[in-house]
């Protein structure tokens, strides 16, 4: 018997109103986010927190107070373990969740992995797609908690068999549901990006197309589709086009919406409030009809039974390794199979 821990990575979220603030803070304190000086970002982070405090504990209100994100992170974590159980019966496999800005925080994560003694961890981010910012951030802060042997790394899976074919089944049952309206674009909306990460060689938004062009080949050559990203903030120029100015150029061209939250596994704020109040408002005022909205991944069985193979690959070879295909293209220097290699070579 093997006992086997798998860390699942997310951003987190504030559990209620007086969580909100410092949330902000430790969010905009990480210098993948911010990169600026110590005592600058210090200085942003104190005040970005405190200017977006007030609309934040509103949105947050609209789902009862707090954040769910780690309670859909728990049941994607038991819904794992019970199938890394059933394939491996004669393992004592546990999954644990660390996330990023709130609790349970990495350190605390890490504290609790080694006093469960594992002969193996393996380090799953709930990220398909890698970026610096998210799946980047949240590996260093483990390497800087952790003790222990290295751990087995996942550091992406954006074109992985069963991520495609959950996302496709997905959106294929919220088009039928609906009737199969015919006159409807494709959404595919992901977080945004500043574009100057994006040039630095982070590889999102690259593997970002890559999902979702590997989806829509799933789904058939009949489907209209773009790829829009959400949820900008601050004054940097972002990637886009945006979502919002992807729905209203399917409201000038007479078209309703299927919005499928491709870069997101789990329903949080940027689903239930931004996606299905925010663009759904706007989508009503301008007579996008109809509007309709893809459930995030959640606990799909095609999903999970994904994870629990990423976690059978990643058992199979050490290091660090994407869950699909290989290495990025040699453009996207910070990939993190591609900046392992690098940071071995040196």
């Amino acid at each position: 018997m093997s006992r086997i821990a798998v860390v699942l990575f997310n951003l987190g979220g504030p559990d209620g109103p007086a969580a909100v603030r410092p949330f902000l803070r430790n969010l905009f304190l990480d210098p993948a986010i911010i990169a600026a000086p110590g005592p600058l970002r210090f200085a942003l982070a104190e005040l970005i927190s405190r200017t977006r405090e007030k609309s934040a504990i509103a949105n947050y209100a609209i789902m009862g107070g707090g954040s769910p994100l780690l309670a859909e992170t728990e049941a994607q974590a038991e819904a794992l373990r019970a199938r890394l159980n059933a394939t491996r019966p004669g393992d004592e496999m546990r999954c644990f969740i660390a996330m990023r800005y709130w609790r349970p925080t990495v350190a605390e994560t890490a504290a609790r992995v080694a006093a469960f003694a594992p002969d193996e961890v393996v380090l799953l981010p709930l990220y398909p797609q890698f970026s610096t910012t998210t799946s980047g951030s949240s590996l260093a802060a483990w390497n800087a908690a952790w003790r222990g042997a290295p751990a087995r790394t996942v550091c992406c899976y954006f074109d992985h068999a069963k991520l495609i074919e959950a996302h496709a089944a997905l959106i294929e049952r919220t088009w039928a549901s609906a009737g199969r309206p015919p006159k409807v674009r494709l959404l595919f909306s992901a977080h945004g990006l500043p574009e100057r990460i994006s040039a630095s060689g982070d590889p999102y938004r690259w593997q970002v197309e890559a999902t979702c062009a590997a989806v829509a080949g799933s789904l058939g050559g009949g489907w209209d589709w773009q790829i829009c990203y959400q949820s900008r903030v601050g004054p940097l120029k972002w990637i886009g086009p945006s979502t919002i100015e992807a729905i209203e150029q399917a409201g000038r061209e007479g078209l309703g919406v299927v919005i499928s939250p491709i870069a997101f596994v789990s329903e949080h704020v940027e689903t239930l409030v931004e996606l299905d109040l925010d663009y759904g408002k706007l989508a009503a005022s301008i007579g996008v009809s109809p509007y309709l909205r893809v459930p995030a991944l959640g606990i799909e069985a095609t999903f999970i039974e994904g994870l629990a193979e990423l976690v059978e690959t990643a058992l199979a070879r050490p290091g660090v390794r994407p869950g699909g295909s290989g290495a990025c293209p040699a453009a996207y220097g910070r990939c993190a199979l591609r900046a392992k290699v690098s940071e071995a070579a040196r």
